[in-house]
Order: structure tokens, then sequence, then C-alpha cells
């Protein structure tokens, strides 16, 4: 049976090699059709057609069989240089993050030492302080009983003297009686009420609440510096609109999440406030009380966009499909931990995230430019002059973890307030 197998192989093969039309061995190759003929084939279908010996059109395939083996075998030795670096890479990451955790451990146990030692002491100094306030009012006080138990007894010798019927004995022992001993203490001491070392514990809780605002600023510090470390560098962000052009994006506007109040037009790009409801369907995508609207397409990893707006007040956002949709906070770009937001009005800014805002310094211009990195979790605005080829200003860049795919949108403060997303030409 194996020997039956070895020998059908080479006559098959034979057979492949045989012109089926003409019975002739296929020894040249038709680069017109791309395929092996035989020499009566040139003269028949392949007449005219540039043709060349099987051989030589091997010799020709085979250097670029062997060239782009080269080409491979060179990839595979980049690509396994690049798999060492990217495992030395992970080891740098694992030593330098167990280090750092290492480090500051110690330093947040030595910060916490130091805390307890000031704990320890204040608590040293209170005892040892009302160890010795303590004594000097129970030396007064001891004074004073003592002083008390004389005048008792000087009284009673005045009422034993008060007694005496003869009064010759009375007037020969009146000169006799000592005088009175001016007291050591005043009649009038005085005590400060009610507080006594209260002032320490107003001074340590003011001592906690600058320290809170020192951790927290330096809390906000130090989630950067962490965020920021990303081994696998984005590009840095464009340094020229043209960059930035490079990455833009066309947005249209989903009409089955725009507010009553609000119509779209130019194409789903542009929508503009009214002073009266739609006849819009009824659907669970719908912004029903804030007149906010999102994009139809989510955005992609890395892009930029910008919004024209006209009016007195807009908010250029973005934020997850799943944002909910009726009247509280948590429908409102800006207000919720799933949307940020940057507010344009009366010549300022302010960014909104999670109902926290931050005032905003940039020049004003009716144009603002958004600059989006979800992989590297940076979010940037821009305030855009004209449509000119300079550098637009930077306004406010937000560092987060996007953990859903994140939509454009705006929200139109006042009646006839317009905002449209521009459309770049190439």
């Amino acid at each position: 049976m194996g020997v039956f197998n070895v020998l059908m192989e080479p006559s098959r093969n034979l057979q492949e090699n045989i012109c089926s039309k003409h019975d002739k061995l296929l020894e040249v190759f038709c680069r017109t059709d791309q395929k092996c003929i035989c020499y009566l084939c040139t003269m028949d279908e392949h007449k005219g057609h540039e043709t060349v010996s099987a051989a030589a059109e091997r010799t020709e395939r085979q250097r670029e069989l062997e060239e782009r083996r080269g080409n491979i075998q060179q990839r595979i030795q980049d690509q396994e240089k690049d798999v060492k670096l990217l495992q030395q890479e992970v080891e740098a990451i694992n030593h330098s993050a167990d280090k750092t955790v290492e480090d500051s451990e110690e330093i947040f146990t030595k910060l916490i030492r130091l805390l307890q030692k000031r704990s320890s002491e204040v608590k040293q100094q209170i005892r040892s302080q009302q160890e010795t306030e303590v004594s000097r009012v129970k030396d007064v006080q001891e004074k004073l009983e003592q002083e008390i138990s004389e005048l008792k007894r000087k009284d009673a010798e005045l009422e034993q003297l008060s007694h005496t019927e003869d009064h010759t004995q009375f007037l020969l022992n009146y000169p006799s009686l000592p005088a009175l001993r001016e007291s050591t203490h005043s009649s009038s001491i005085n005590i400060r009420p009610l507080r006594h070392f209260e002032d320490v514990t107003a001074a340590v809780s003011e001592l906690r609440d600058k320290l809170q605002d020192v951790l927290r600023n330096s809390w906000t510090n130090i989630s950067l510096m962490v965020t920021e470390v990303d081994v696998l560098l984005s590009e840095p962000e464009p340094k020229s609109r043209d960059g930035f052009l490079r990455y833009s994006c066309e947005i249209t506007l989903d009409p089955n999440t725009v507010h009553r109040e609000l119509v779209v037009s130019e194409e789903n790009r542009k929508v503009t406030r009214m002073n009266e409801n739609q006849p819009y369907d009824q659907n669970s995508e719908r912004f029903t009380v804030w007149t906010q609207v999102l994009s139809r397409e989510s955005l992609p990893e890395r892009c930029y966009w910008e919004v024209e707006w006209r009016g007195n007040e807009i908010e250029v956002a973005v934020a997850y499909r799943s944002i909910q949709r009726g009247s509280g906070d948590e429908c409102w770009f800006g207000h919720n931990d799933k949307s940020w937001s940057l507010r344009c009005y009366k010549g300022n800014y302010r960014i909104w995230h999670n109902n926290k805002s931050t005032l905003v310094s940039g020049p004003v211009s009716s144009r603002v430019g958004v600059y989006l990195d979800q992989r590297a979790g940076v979010l940037s605005f821009y305030s855009v002059s004209g449509e000119g080829h300079t550098l637009p200003s930077f306004l406010h860049r937000v560092y987060a973890t996007f953990t859903e795919p994140l939509h454009a949108g705006v929200r139109l403060v006042f009646f006839e307030d317009t905002a449209e997303f521009c459309k770049f030409t190439s």
C-alpha cells in the first residue's frame, strides 16, 4: 500500500505538468494570463501574449521569494528584539512599581509615626500642664483652707469673749487679741469659666484642616503622576492646528437623543434651540429635561473636533451613551461621573465633571476644539481663533480612565443659541 502511494504521487505530478489540450509539457509561462502553458499554446489561444520559459519565470519568482523570505526573517528578528525589549520593560515596570510602593509605604509610615509622635508630645504637654495647673490651684486652695481654719479659731475666741459677763475681764482681755493678718490671696479668684485646654483642641483642629488641604492637593498631583505613567506612549498632543486636523473626525448628531426644543440641521451637524417643542417621537434615548444632544457615532480612540457656537451659553461635552435621560443631575452633562463638559458663557469657561467645577482662563472665541486620546486617558479643550492654521489656545486638560465608548455632545442654554460641529476639508 505504501509503495502504491509513492508511485501514485509522481504520476499525479507528471499529469499536472501536461497540457490538457495539446498533451505537451507545460514548459512556457504566460505572464499575460499568469499561467503555465505548452509551446503549442503560444501559437493558439495565447498568441501575442508575453511569454517566457517556465525555468526563466521560476528564476525570477525564486528571486522574489527569497527576497520576501529575507523581509519576513528580518521582521521576525526585529519583532523578537521588540519582544525582548517589552519583556525587559515589563521587568522594569514591575521593579519600578515595587520600589515605588516600598518607598511610598516607608514615607507614609514615617509620616504616620511623625503624627503619632506629635500626638504623643501634645498629650504629654497637656498632661504636664494639667499637673502644674492643678498643683497651683491646690496650693492656693490649701492656703485658703488654712486661713479659713485660723479665721474660724479667731472667730471662736471673739465669740467666747463676747459672752464674758464681767466688764472688767472683757476690757482686760480685748486688747490682747491679735490683729488679723492680711490675706495672702485676693478675695476674688480670677477663673476663666468653661475654657481650659479647649484652645489646644482648636489649634489641633486647624492643623488637621491644613493637613487635609495639603493631602487633598498633593493627592491630586500624585494621582496625575501615576496616571501619566505610560510606557507604550501615545504620540504627544499636536503642536499645530494642522497637526490636530490629522485626527479630525466628522461628527453627526443623533436625532433620537435631541431634546424637543432643539432642531438639528446641516446634515445633522448643527443644532439650534427653539422657543417651542418640536413634534419628535418619544423614545428612551431622548433627553427630556436638559436641552442637550449626543452624537450618533461613538468617538474614535484618538480624535479631534471643533464646535462653532453662537449665543449666550453652551456646553461642549463628551459622555457615555449610558448617561441617564431624566431630570436629575445624573442626566446633565458634567454633573455626573458619566460625562465631562466645557461650559462657555459670558467671556468665561468652566470645566464640569461629577458635579464639580473648575474655572478656566483663556482667550474667548466662538470656536472650541476638543482633543481626545482614550487610551492615554486624556481629554483636552482648546480655544480656536478663526479658521487659520495657528495653534489652538490650550484651555484645560482632563486625565481620566474611560471605561465605556464616548460620544460627543452639546447643551444649549438660551433660545436661538446654535452649535455646529465643523466639517473639515481635505
